[in-house]
Parts: C-alpha cells; structure tokens; sequence
C-alpha cells in the first residue's frame, strides 16, 4: 500500500484519524500509529498546556508518526504552535483558516504540514502556499464542514484533476469498502474521524459512542450555517435551533442559543439533549464500539478484499467480451 502519502508520512497504511475535537486525544491518536495509521490528537478543544501534555504522552506511547490538527481560528493559537514546534511534532494538519499565514513557519521548523479544504479553490490556494498535502472533505463529514456542501464523491476526482501534490480523502468513509472507492477517485489515503469516534480509546463520552452506534441513515442534520456549518446528530438542542429558524433569527440570536462549550457538553460530557452532538452521515454504518487497532485492521482487510473482488470482475468482463 505505498504511495506518495505513506512516505510522506512515514506508515504504513494510509489512514489517517482525524483529529476531532472531545474525541483525539493521546490514547486514540498512539493507538491509531502503533496499528500502522497516522493517529492525530485533535488540539482544538485543548488548553495548551493541556495539549503540550497529550504530546507528551503520545511521544511515550509509540515511536511511529503522530500529528496534531489545529484549527486555524483557534484563540491560543500562536502559544499552541510554538508547543507544536518546541515539542517536535513531526506532522501538522491545519484546517479553518487561511494556509499561506502559518505554513512556512511550520516547515521551517521541519514539520509536514497538511491542511483541510472543502473546495478545489482552496485546494490551489494551499497547493500554492507550500503545503505538502490537502485533505478534501465532502460535507458527508461530521463537525464544522465547508460551505460549497460539495459531496465526497464528487470533490474528490475535482481537485485531483487540480492538483500536483497528494491528496486525502474525508467525509463519509468509514469502511475498506469506501477507502477504496476513495482511492480509486483519485485520493492517496483517507482521513477517517467518525469511526475512530466509536472506539475504546476515543476520549469521548460512553454515551455520545453509544448515540453514533445507535444512529440511523437521516439522524444527522447540517444546520448553523449562518455561524460555521456543523453537521450534528438530531436531539433536543438540535430541535431547539430548528424551532429558532422559525423566526428567522439574526446571527447572534443563533449564537445566545448556541451559548459556550455545547460541544462538550455532549460529547465529552454526554449531555445526549442538550450537547451538540458533531458526527458524521457515516454513522449509519457504524454498528459497534471497537479497539483503534481493530478499525485499522478491519479497514485494510475490507480494502484488500474489495480490490480482489473488482479486480477479479473485471477480467471477468475482459475475457466475456473479448472471446
């Protein structure tokens, strides 16, 4: 499974968890490496001294490649990137906010930097600011998503045509399955991040795992698109801001409601009626709570097989119509 992104990254598989906010924490992201992914502790719902510990203890819990994504828009931001550059961490992957602005000092300190995009313009953007990959995220995703609410089966091929350097898939893969579907369009690896939300290690809460196992084709719903648009799963709290809309409410109106820290209070806390819930359509296809490792080694098995299984078919069809 070579290519482009596994030697950049340095793995041995090209999965890569995303580094979700309540959920990618140093257990998840160690555990995701040492199965032979890219594991990414998730800094933008950590204090710095918070995330500097988290580096910490990944750097005890495995020797292979870890990363930290870092939203942009993040409020500590230059006091969290000078952790990152003091502690060493070999990967960055950056998303919410303009790539050109923190790019070049990241790699001037020997770091990869990756950055998450939603469209091909963005994708050009980061390509031109001297990123050494793009994740394109179809709004498939869980959590805040782009606004072009451009699929994953479509993005994908686009911004390959696009660009020069590797591209990562994200949004609604979740299997071997949709890994390769992924690849097959033109993506080097995946960014998966609801599944690994579902597992043992994930720091989230028991109950909002349970509430991602439990969900159904429909249960999550893209809303707040006047603030940042966040895909949640449908609960009171999600009732309330469709009742809202009813007034049609002024931004800040919609974020009185929203109020603070709603994020945790339901998926690190398991406030399952007044939480925001964030996670991803792919829940519907999440059925139990597994060890990292075992999503890792399930999804390169369904991978393998599924490629076996197009392939045989395909020298099928081959040899039918040319007799």
């Amino acid at each position: 499974m070579e290519n482009r992104i596994t030697s950049l990254f340095g793995i041995k598989y090209p999965i890569i968890q995303g580094g979700m906010i309540w959920a990618s924490g140093y257990k998840l992201a160690s555990a995701v490496s040492n199965a032979g992914g890219l594991g990414l502790i998730g800094a933008g719902s950590m204090y710095p001294d918070v995330l500097r510990e988290h580096i910490q203890k990944v750097k005890k819990a495995t020797d292979l490649p870890y990363g930290v994504n870092v939203p942009l828009l993040y409020t500590d931001l230059e006091e969290i990137l000078q952790i990152i550059i003091e502690e060493k961490v070999p990967i960055v992957f950056t998303s919410a906010g303009n790539p050109k602005t923190y790019t070049q000092r990241l790699k001037d300190a020997g770091i990869t930097v990756v950055h998450v995009v939603s469209s091909v313009k963005f994708a050009l953007k980061c390509q031109d600011a001297g990123v050494d990959a793009v994740v394109a995220e179809g709004f498939e995703a869980g959590g805040h998503n782009g606004r072009e609410e451009t699929t994953t089966l479509t993005l994908i091929p686009m911004v390959k045509a696009a660009l020069k350097i590797p591209l990562i898939a994200a949004g609604g893969i979740a299997t071997g399955r949709g890994m390769l579907a992924a690849m097959t369009l033109g993506a080097e690896a995946v960014q998966v991040g609801s599944r690994f939300v579902a597992t043992h290690e994930a720091s989230s809460h028991l109950a909002f795992k349970q509430a991602v196992v439990d969900a159904k084709e429909g249960d999550t719903h893209l809303t707040l698109k006047e603030l940042a648009p966040v895909r949640l799963l449908r609960n009171k709290f999600w009732g309330d801001v469709q009742e809202l809309y009813k007034t049609a409410p002024s931004p800040e109106e919609l974020k009185t409601l929203l109020g603070r820290a709603r994020a945790k209070k339901g998926m690190f806390e398991g406030d399952l009626n007044e939480g925001e819930l964030e996670i991803g359509q792919i829940s519907g296809l999440i059925n139990d709570i597994l060890p990292a490792a075992q999503v890792v080694e399930n999804m390169v098995y369904e991978y393998e097989e599924a490629r076996k299984r197009n392939d045989e078919d395909v020298t099928t069809w081959l040899e039918h119509n040319h007799r």
